[in-house]
């Protein structure tokens, strides 16, 4: 359905007054501890901070995988409890933020460790939100501004490179009963300290490496098309794009590679800074709405829409896709050539990585066209305030 006339002049102004908010507010980035070895460092660091009692919140397929287990053993001997929260799924729901804001209180815990990918760390986010906002639901802290208080001593030890959740002020959650994913924005939300442990990511599964790998091209995509942002979010955007065409094939194949999965990390952490400031855009809208109607994981979702979306936006983006496409060395002649070959380099490392151009006749996920009215509608309620 056409957006009048009327209605795109106030969504444009309530979109700068927001970017005017956004460039003057105070921006936190997490303290980190970077590089092979780095969660080793976590618990003396922790007992450093005279912290005694830890909610963990992760996944229950790394706690069966074991990847957290020398972990705990050394908070253990550094005399820091820990209370684990194992049932976070991809899509993070409302309920399990719940649940684990309830082990949180009911074990008297002072801090939070999440321990994962995007779902575990977004859901952490919101269990800080609601220890330090008990009285106010989930539903209501959606949208813009609305934790407004610090959270609890926050760490993040992502194990994928992907989401940049480590460093973003949003977290996306899914409402069970109305199947609606939304966000949770505010400054609040920023983990106080981000563990960067590539050791972390070199058993991630092929297809995890690259739907997640999709999604940070997609953060410094998007961020870097916004056309209000500071220098430095578009630099971050820049250099995070290009971290992705050098590192995403090479630790697509081989897992192992450690420079790739450095490369990855540091592409997901300039990425999540860079879509922080500039934000996203309609990719990440339309993925949220396949997240959480089908439950799409939200790389995937991006991966398989970040191309059409680019291609449908035409003339308009051209110079921008351009500039990247020097910055990363797609080669090309004028500008529309040049945004052209960018976006077929997107769809040849998408087909590299058996991530398909359409949904159509894909074996995991019918898309319903009585559900598409219901997607655009709230993928417009999304990028319009």
């Amino acid at each position: 359905m056409p957006v009048s006339l009327f209605w795109r002049v106030v969504h444009r102004a309530a979109q700068n007054v927001l970017y005017l908010g956004l460039f003057l507010l105070p921006w936190q980035r997490p303290q980190l501890l970077k590089g092979k070895g780095a969660l080793k460092q976590l618990p003396a660091f922790i007992k450093g901070k005279r912290l005694r009692h830890a909610l963990l919140v992760t996944d229950s397929a790394l706690m069966r995988l074991g990847l957290a287990n020398g972990f705990l053993e050394q908070m253990k001997a550094v005399g820091v409890k820990v209370s684990v929260y194992k049932d976070v799924t991809p899509n993070p729901t409302v309920a399990q933020a719940e649940e684990a804001c309830s082990l949180y209180r009911a074990q008297q815990c002072d801090h939070i460790i999440a321990f994962g990918g995007g779902s575990p760390i977004d859901c952490a986010k919101v269990v800080g939100a609601r220890v330090v906002r008990p009285r106010t639901s989930v539903q209501r802290l959606r949208g813009l501004f609305r934790v407004l208080w610090p959270l609890p001593p926050l760490f993040a030890v992502p194990t994928t490179a992907g989401t940049g959740s480590e460093c973003t002020l949003a977290a996306v959650i899914v409402d069970g009963v109305t199947h609606e994913k939304s966000a949770l924005m505010d400054p609040f939300l920023v983990p106080h300290y981000a563990v960067l442990d590539p050791c972390l990511t070199t058993g991630l599964p092929p297809f995890i490496t690259a739907t997640t790998g999709i999604d940070t091209l997609t953060h410094g995509v998007e961020a870097f098309l916004n056309l209000n942002q500071v220098r430095q979010t578009e630099e971050d955007a820049r250099k995070a794009v290009r971290l992705v065409f050098q590192h995403l094939r090479r630790a697509y194949d081989d897992g192992t590679d450690m420079v790739a999965r450095e490369g990855m990390q540091e592409a997901a952490y300039l990425g999540g800074l860079a879509c922080t400031r500039a934000c996203v855009g309609n990719v990440h809208a339309l993925a949220h709405q396949l997240g959480g109607l089908y439950n799409v994981p939200h790389g995937y979702a991006n991966g398989v829409l970040l191309p059409h979306v680019l291609e449908l936006y035409g003339p308009a983006v051209h110079s921008r896709l351009a500039q990247l496409a020097d910055y990363v060395g797609v080669a090309g002649g004028s500008t529309a050539e040049k945004a052209q070959a960018l976006i077929r380099a997107i769809k040849e490392m998408n087909a590299h990585m058996q991530i398909p151009e359409t949904f159509a006749g894909d074996p995991h996920f019918s898309i319903l066209d009585r559900d598409i009215p219901l997607m655009v509608s709230r993928a417009l309620a999304e990028v319009n305030p």
